[in-house]
């Protein structure tokens, strides 16, 4: 697991960035299966969003951004965090979205 540094400028840099890495990491077909997110809120202000890749035999893969520290964590299917990425700059979270 390590941080690299990463400037993402927007929301769909940042799906972008977090679809491929999932796929790579897992060995999978980029657009080939759904992804969901879900926007996360601590005391009604968005703090993140969770993301959840559906694989191959109902495999989930996921990632949260945390916009507190700007970084991606990315899990396996078992829960287990296995890569880490600090972000140079977070993009615009809206209320809107919740």
């Amino acid at each position: 697991m390590s941080a690299q540094p990463l400037q993402i400028d927007n929301l769909t840099e940042l799906r972008t960035y977090i679809q491929n890495t999932i796929c790579q990491q897992n060995e999978l077909q980029v657009g080939a299966f759904n992804i969901t997110e879900r926007v996360l809120v601590r005391g009604r202000r968005p703090c993140g969003i969770f993301f959840c890749l559906h694989g191959p035999r109902s495999v989930k893969l996921t990632a949260i951004w945390e916009t507190d520290r700007n970084t991606i964590l990315f899990y396996s299917s078992s829960g287990e965090r296995v890569f880490r990425t600090q972000l140079v700059q977070a993009p615009v979270l809206r209320p809107a979205l919740v």
